[in-house]
C-alpha cells in the first residue's frame, strides 16, 4: 500500500479546519451523531447539545439525568433517539432509558424543562430482556411512524424493538449472536443492516464472529459470514451497503454471501467510516505513538488525503464534510476541493491517467470527461506517440469536435491513424457526409479493399446506416470501385444510383433490366423514369415489354377482384412515360400501340390517341409542335425523292430511300385514319382524343382525308366542301354536296349556294358542273333566280347558253305563280266586297227576327226571348247569366280575337320575326304575310301615341 499516491483532493475548512466545541458543551462527549443539517452531541450530564454548520451552539436540553450513552439523529423525521441513564424506579429495575424527541416540537414556555418534545420514552430492560451492558446501538426507520431499533449487548444478544414508539405499539424480540460463556468477546460491537429488495438483513460483528441475520424470517435466521469480527467503532457500512471491519492487517468488505475484498492497511483502525465513495479511516501508528487520518480511494488506489491528527473521539459526516472531534474537544473540519481543482492538480503533474480515472469514478459529466482526455491526447500528441493520443480522441468521439482531431492527423504519414479514427465515428453513427467521404478516400488512397469490404459488405451490418449512403457510393465511383458502390446502393435501397452505375458507368443494360424487373412496381416505375432514355436506346424492345408489365399487367385478373377501370387507375399511365421516348418516336408508336390494344378503357386514353395521332401524321416521325409548320409539304402530291448522301473517295454515293419512306408514311396514316374512326364512335358524343389537336394535325400534315372525316363528323359542311375547293376538285365537291347538301338526309341545302357562288368566282368554263348546279337549286328552289343571275354573272367564261332552258322554266313557274296569285285576289276582292256589303245593311236596316224556335232547346220561342244580330234567337233562362253574346257564335268570335292577340304579340317578338326572314328560303312573302295579317300595317309616331294613350286613361 505504501505504493499508493498521495494527492490532497480534500482540504480543511472553517478557519483553516481547527475550530473548537462550544463552551457550552462543558461536560465529557460521550456520543455524537448528525444529520438533516445539524450535529448533536451528547455529554455525560444528561445534555444532549446540537451545533449549525459553523460548529456554533444553537441550543441545548436535559434528555436524560445522568448520561447520554448513545445518539442517532433520522434522516426520514426530524426525530432523535437517545439511550441514557435515567433516575431508578425501583432497585430492580434498570434505570436505561431509550426516548424519542421530535426536534420540531418544542416545550411551551413556563414549562418546567425547555427542549424538543420528547414523544416517547421506553425501559430497555424487562424480566424478559436482562439488564447488560449497552455496546451498540442502531435505529432503522421503515415506513412511518414504524422504527426498527436493535440494541447490541455485550452478553452476545442484540434486543430489537419494533413499532410506533410515540403510541407504545411495539413488539420486542432478542436475537443471539454468540453465546455468553466468553463474556469478554461476545459483545456487539457493530451492527448494520442492508435493504436487499423487500428483504431486511441485519450485519452485527462481535470480536469472535461476522452474521447476517434474514429479519423477514421468523424468527430471524443467523448466517455466520466469518469466524472472526472486531471492536468498536473499527465498524461501518458503505454508501452500496457492505459491512467493513478494520482489523490492524487489513479492511475488511462483507457481503450477503461472505467475506468481499480486503485492503492491507497496516496500522490499528480506531475508527472507520464512509464519505462519498471513500474509505475514512484513522489509524494508529504504535511505533511513532501517532494517529494518521487517511482518506482512500479504493477505485483509482490512491490515498486523497492525509493528515496526522491528535487523539480522535468521534467521527461524523454533514454538510459534505468530515468532522472530527477530539479528546480534547477541538474539532477538526475537512472538505473534498471540486473536481476542476482536482484535475488542474493532476494536470501539472501530468498524471492524466489519474485524472481519466478519477472524473470516470466520480460520475462526472461526459463533456468534462472527454476534455480530460482531449489534454492527455493534446499530451500524447506534443509526444509524437500518436498511436496512444488517437487511442485517446476515439474516446472523445460525441463530446469532440472531430474536425478538431482530424486536422491534427491529415499528415500523409498518419493516415492509418486518421483511418482508425473515423472508422470509430462511423460505428458510433456520428459520421458527416464528408467523415465519409475523407474514410473511403483513406481506404483508396491506402488501397485496403479488406477495408473496405469490412466497412461497405460485412455480414453483420457493420456500416449499415452509419454513413452517408449517397456519399459512399459517389466517393466509390469516382475511384472506381463500382462493385462496392453498387453494393452500398442495393443494401440501402438507391436503385436509382445501382442503375446509374449499370448504365452509366458499366453499360450492363442487361443485368440493369433485371434489376428492374424485379423491383416493386412502384420502384419500377420511379427507376424507369429516370434512366429509361438510355435503355430505349439500347434495348427497346425489352424496355417496351417492362413498360407493358408496369401499365399493363394482369389487366385481366383485375376484372375479377375490383371494377377494371379502378384497378386501371391503379396502375402507373403510359403517360408518364413519354419522355423517355423522345428521341425514339418507333418506339414509342409501338409500346403504344401495344398498350391501346390490351388496355381499351385506360384512363389516359385521350393522351394516348393524341400522342399517336401525332404519330401516325407526323411528316418525319417526330414530335411536330403544334406552333410549327409543315414547310409547304405535302403528301398528297407525289413525294420528292429523298436522298442520304456520303463522300467516298471524292464520289457522291445516293441511296435513294424514297420507297421506303412513301410506304411507311402511307401505312401511317392509314393507321391515323383508322384511329381518327375507331376513337369517335357513333354512339359517344365527343372522341376519344382532343378533336381541336386532330384538326390541327390534319392540317399541318396536309392530311386531307382526316380533315374531311373530322368536318363531317362536326357537321362542318361548309370547311368539308372548301376542301375541296381548295383542291378545284369539281367531282368531288359535287359529290359531296349531293351526300351533304340534301335537307331530307339531315344535310344543309345552302351548301350548293355556297357552291354556286364558287363556280361564279371560279374564272374557268365549268357549265357542267353549273348546269348540274342548277338543277339541285332549282329542285329545292334554293335561291331566287334573281341572285344565280348576278352569281353566274361574275364568270366571264360562262355563256347565256348554260342558263337559258333553267331561266326558261323559271319564268314559266313564276307565270303559274302570277296566275294563281291574280285568281285568289279576286276571289278576295269578292268575298271582302260582300262584307262591306253585310255591314252596311246591319247600319242602316232594321233586323227582323222570325224565328219561331230557341237555337238552344228548339222549343217554341216565348217571352221573355233575346235576339241576336247574328239572326240567332234565345229563351232568356236559356242563357242564363250570359245575355250579352251569343253561345252558338262566341267561340268562333273568341278564336278570332284570340288569333288577333297572338298576331299582335308576334308582332313584338323582333327576333322571331327576324329568323323567319332569314331561314325562308323568300324573305319578302314573310314579310308580305305580316302585313296581309295586319300585324305590322299599322305604324305610330312615338310622341303621338304617348299623348293619345295618356289621353285616353283616366280615373
Amino acid at each position: 500500500m505504501y505504493q499508493w499516491r498521495k494527492f490532497e483532493f480534500f482540504e480543511e475548512k472553517l478557519g483553516g479546519g481547527k475550530c473548537k466545541i462550544p463552551d457550552e458543551i462543558n461536560g465529557k462527549i460521550e456520543c455524537c451523531s448528525s444529520g438533516r443539517g445539524k450535529l448533536v452531541i451528547g455529554c455525560e450530564d444528561g445534555t444532549v447539545s446540537l451545533l449549525d454548520r459553523g460548529l456554533n451552539f444553537n441550543f441545548g436540553f436535559q434528555a436524560h439525568s445522568s448520561s447520554v450513552l448513545f445518539l442517532q439523529q433520522l434522516k426520514q423525521r426530524n426525530f432523535l433517539v437517545s439511550i441514557g441513564e435515567d433516575e431508578q424506579i425501583s432497585p430492580q429495575q434498570s434505570g436505561m432509558c431509550l426516548k424519542v424527541f421530535d426536534l420540531d416540537k418544542m416545550e411551551p414556555e413556563g414549562s418546567s424543562t425547555t427542549g424538543p418534545d420528547c414523544i416517547g420514552i421506553l425501559r430497555i430492560f424487562t424480566n424478559q430482556f436482562p439488564q447488560a451492558k449497552i455496546t451498540s446501538f442502531l435505529v432503522f426507520e421503515e415506513a412511518p411512524p414504524i422504527l426498527l431499533i436493535a440494541i447490541g449487548l455485550d452478553n452476545g444478544c442484540i434486543y430489537c424493538i419494533k413499532g410506533d414508539i410515540a403510541r407504545e405499539r411495539i413488539t420486542r424480540f432478542k436475537l443471539q449472536v454468540d453465546s455468553a460463556s466468553d463474556k469478554g468477546n461476545s459483545a456487539v460491537t457493530g451492527l448494520g443492516f442492508r435493504l436487499d429488495g423487500q428483504a431486511l438483513l441485519l450485519f452485527s460483528v462481535t470480536p469472535n464472529s461476522v452474521s447476517l441475520f434474514s429479519m423477514q424470517d421468523q424468527p430471524p435466521r443467523r448466517q455466520i459470514l466469518d469466524q472472526i469480527g472486531w471492536n468498536v467503532n473499527s465498524v461501518t457500512m458503505s454508501d452500496r451497503s457492505e459491512l467493513i471491519i478494520g482489523r490492524p492487517e487489513a479492511v475488511y468488505f462483507y457481503e450477503v454471501d461472505g467475506r468481499g475484498p480486503c485492503w492491507a492497511f497496516e496500522g490499528e483502525k480506531k475508527f472507520l467510516g464512509w464519505f462519498r465513495g471513500y474509505l475514512l479511516c484513522v489509524i494508529s501508528d504504535q511505533r511513532s505513538g501517532k494517529n494518521t487520518f487517511n482518506i482512500y480511494d479504493l477505485k483509482n488506489r490512491l490515498i486523497a488525503h492525509s493528515l496526522v491528527v491528535k487523539e480522535v473521539a468521534h467521527m461524523l459526516c454533514e454538510w459534505g464534510n468530515i468532522i472530527l472531534i477530539m479528546t480534547d474537544k477541538s474539532a477538526l473540519c475537512i472538505g473534498e476541493k471540486d473536481m476542476e481543482s482536482k484535475l488542474d492538480m493532476l494536470f501539472k503533474k501530468n498524471l492524466y491517467t489519474v485524472a481519466i480515472n478519477l472524473v470516470q469514478t466520480q460520475q462526472a459529466d461526459p463533456a468534462a470527461t472527454a476534455e480530460v482526455l482531449r489534454k492527455y491526447g493534446d499530451h500524447l500528441y506534443s509526444k509524437q506517440d500518436y498511436d496512444e493520443a488517437m487511442a485517446q480522441y476515439i474516446r472523445t468521439i460525441g463530446y469532440l469536435e472531430p474536425s478538431y482531431v482530424i486536422q491534427k492527423f491529415l499528415d500523409a504519414q498518419r493516415i492509418y491513424n486518421l483511418t482508425k479514427y473515423l472508422e470509430n465515428l462511423h460505428e458510433k453513427g456520428l459520421a458527416s457526409k464528408d467523415h465519409t467521404t475523407l474514410l473511403l478516400n483513406c481506404y483508396t488512397k491506402l488501397k485496403d479493399v479488406e477495408k473496405l469490404n469490412v466497412f461497405i459488405k460485412s455480414d453483420d451490418g457493420v456500416g449499415e446506416h452509419k454513413f452517408d449512403v449517397e456519399t459512399a457510393i459517389r466517393v466509390c465511383r469516382a475511384a472506381n470501385y463500382h462493385e462496392h458502390a453498387m453494393y452500398v446502393a442495393k443494401k440501402a435501397g438507391r436503385h436509382e444510383w445501382y442503375l446509374k452505375i449499370l448504365l452509366e458507368d458499366l453499360g450492363r443494360y442487361d443485368e440493369a433490366l433485371r434489376y428492374i424487373s424485379s423491383l416493386e412496381p412502384s420502384q419500377a416505375g420511379v427507376t424507369v423514369k429516370e434512366y429509361g432514355k438510355i435503355l430505349i436506346e439500347h434495348k427497346p424492345a425489352e424496355t417496351i415489354d417492362i413498360l407493358m408489365r408496369l401499365c399493363a399487367e394482369d389487366v385481366d385478373l383485375g376484372k375479377s377482384g375490383t371494377s377494371n377501370g379502378s384497378y386501371i387507375s391503379m396502375l402507373p399511365s403510359p403517360v408518364d412515360f413519354l419522355n423517355i421516348f423522345i428521341h425514339h418516336p418507333e418506339s414509342l408508336m409501338d409500346f403504344l400501340e401495344k398498350y391501346a390494344n390490351k388496355v381499351k378503357d385506360s384512363p389516359a386514353q385521350v393522351e394516348i390517341h393524341n400522342t399517336l395521332l401525332e404519330l401516325y401524321l407526323s411528316i418525319d416521325l417526330n414530335f411536330p409542335s403544334i406552333s410549327q409548320a409543315n414547310d409547304g409539304i405535302d403528301f398528297n402530291r407525289p413525294a420528292a425523292p429523298v436522298m442520304s448522301r456520303a463522300m467516298s473517295n471524292g464520289k457522291l454515293v445516293v441511296n435513294d430511300k424514297n420507297s421506303y419512306i412513301e410506304n411507311e408514311t402511307l401505312e401511317r396514316r392509314e393507321k391515323g385514319l383508322r384511329l381518327l374512326k375507331s376513337a369517335w364512335p357513333s354512339e359517344l358524343e365527343h372522341p376519344l382524343y382532343d378533336i381541336d389537336l386532330a384538326i390541327i394535325l390534319c392540317e399541318m400534315n396536309a392530311f386531307k382525308e382526316g380533315l374531311l372525316y373530322l368536318y363531317e363528323k362536326m357537321k362542318l359542311y361548309k370547311e368539308v366542301i372548301a376542301c375541296y375547293m381548295q383542291a378545284n376538285d369539281h367531282e368531288g365537291l359535287i359529290a359531296c354536296c349531293k351526300r351533304l347538301g340534301d335537307s331530307g338526309k339531315g344535310g344543309d341545302p345552302t351548301l350548293w349556294a355556297d357552291l354556286l357562288k364558287y363556280f361564279g368566282e371560279l374564272g374557268e368554263d365549268c357549265s357542267k358542273e353549273v348546269k348540274e348546279v342548277l338543277t339541285y337549286i332549282e329542285r329545292d328552289d334554293i335561291l331566287p333566280t334573281i341572285i344565280v343571275l348576278q352569281t353566274l354573272s361574275r364568270n366571264p367564261c360562262l355563256t347565256l347558253s348554260v342558263i337559258k332552258d333553267y331561266i326558261a322554266r323559271k319564268l314559266e313557274q313564276e307565270s303559274k305563280l302570277i296566275e294563281d296569285d291574280r285568281r285568289a285576289i279576286e276571289k278576295y276582292q269578292e268575298e271582302t266586297l260582300t262584307m262591306r256589303k253585310e255591314i252596311q245593311d246591319l247600319r242602316t236596316n232594321a233586323r227582323i227576327f222570325q224565328l219561331s224556335k230557341c237555337t238552344a232547346c228548339t222549343f217554341t220561342l216565348d217571352l221573355p226571348a233575346i235576339h241576336f244580330m247574328c239572326m240567332h234567337s234565345f229563351h232568356q233562362r236559356c242563357l242564363g247569366d250570359n245575355e250579352k253574346e251569343c253561345p252558338e257564335c262566341a267561340p268562333e268570335y273568341r278564336s278570332v280575337m284570340e288569333m288577333k292577340r297572338s298576331l299582335e304579340q308576334n308582332s313584338k317578338d323582333q327576333d322571331r320575326f327576324f329568323q323567319q326572314v332569314k331561314s325562308s328560303k323568300d324573305g319578302f312573302s314573310v314579310i308580305a304575310e305580316y302585313f296581309g295579317k295586319g300585324v305590322i300595317s299599322k305604324t305610330s309616331n312615338g310622341p303621338q301615341a304617348n299623348v293619345r294613350s295618356g289621353s285616353s286613361g283616366g280615373f
